[in-house]
This record gives structure tokens, sequence and C-alpha cells, in this order.
């Protein structure tokens, strides 16, 4: 899952990317709308996390152009207006959820996951195939139902995978996906990432094969019987 972070703050930019990236989200920040709106408009982003008072404008004119142009990605504001009127205010602009600074990672990081647990929304609860079980909320892998752990990249290809099961999924969706922007990719990267996620699941006897396709991407299916 990839965020967006808006904010102009650089010290708490980075403690929310070390954050959420410790629970598996790629993440990308902006300083300012005039940054984050080309951003938004070229990335698909599964949610958004909008201050409300930054260098160019309040974070709400942002979120009522996305909400005109009927952008419906989740949106939690996070900001140090903590009267009711701001938060009706920010509510009734198409915010999905309103946090007020200061504020425990913790919760904040409940609180996306709870935007995208919501129907339409990019996370499910638990994602199964064969003997092969990922709760997308515990961030848990389990195989004939002993849990198996993987890396936090690892995870969130299996994720990827288990989510378009039965389809091809691309190889630049995976790394647009898994990463961030700034992050240095090596043209290897997500070949490499198989070749362990593959080898771990061969050991723990999943019953899934990841099928590689030449110059396209992956694809995740059931082993033939």
């Amino acid at each position: 899952m990839r965020l967006l972070i808006i904010e102009d703050e650089l010290r708490l930019i980075q403690e929310l990317t070390t954050a959420l990236k410790k629970a598996g989200f790629a993440v990308d920040s902006a300083e300012c709308v005039s940054d984050a709106q080309p951003m938004l408009d070229n990335i698909q982003y599964d949610a958004v996390v909008l201050d409300r008072g930054l260098p160019d404008g309040d974070g709400i004119n942002l979120l009522q152009s996305l909400r005109q142009a009927e952008n419906h990605i989740p949106v939690l504001i996070l900001t140090a207006k903590d009267e009711v009127t701001d938060r009706v205010l920010g509510l009734d602009q198409g915010a999905d959820d309103y946090l007020v600074k200061p504020f425990a990672n913790s919760e904040l990081i409940s609180r996306i996951k709870a935007l995208l647990r919501r129907p339409g929304g990019a996370l499910g609860t638990v994602l199964r195939t064969g003997n092969l079980a990922l709760d997308t909320t515990a961030r848990e892998l389990s195989i004939d139902s002993n849990l198996v752990r993987l890396p936090r990249r690892e995870l969130a290809l299996l994720e990827h995978l288990l989510r378009r099961l039965g389809h091809v999924v691309p190889r630049q969706l995976l790394e647009d996906r898994l990463y961030g922007l700034g992050e240095e990719i090596e043209s290897n990267t997500i070949p490499v990432h198989i070749h362990h996620l593959r080898r771990k699941l061969s050991q723990h006897g999943s019953s899934t094969i990841i099928h590689t396709v030449r110059g396209v991407g992956y694809l995740l299916t059931e082993a033939r019987s």
C-alpha cells in the first residue's frame, strides 16, 4: 500500500515515514499543495494524510479539488486545529477521518488501516488461497495454520500477488507500490524479492506457485494437483 503525506514539518514527516514503513506501507511526502498536486495526478495512492496549515494554502482547498474531480481516495486530515467547527468543516468537505495533533503514531496507523478496510478500500481482512492465508491487518502470513515470518517488502509483494491471484502483475506496478519516491531501486530488486519469496513459500509447503512472465511481470497461481 502506498501513502502520501502532505505536511510541512520535516521532523514529523520523518517520524511518520519511519512508523508507516515499519507498518508495511510505502510512503511519499510533499511539503506543500503545489508539490502534492502533480504527485496525486500521476501516482496511484491508497490514502492521503493531509495537514491543513500548509505554506501555500489550506489543505482543505486541496481536498475540495480532489472531491470536485471525483477522486475518492481516502483522506485523513492531520492538524493542530481542534475546534469542533474545524472538524466539521473537514468532514463536510470530504475528509474520511480527522486526527488532531499531538497524536500517537499507533492511532494514526490504526485509523489509516480502518479507512483502507472500508468497502471498496485497498485492504481486505484476510486473503486466502490453498493452504496460505495473509492477514493484511495484523501483517501475518500463515501456511497450514503455521505462522511464517517474512520481511516487510516480501510480505507486501505477496499481498499484491494475492490480490490479483490468477492475473499477471506488472513488474513496474510492483516497484511503484513497494517503493516510495527517492528510494533507489536496482534493476534486479523485484526479481531478488521474488526469488526469496518463492524459496520461503516452498520451504513452508505452500500450495501456491509464483510464475515469471518474461518482460511483463509475475503471476501467482495454485499448484496443480
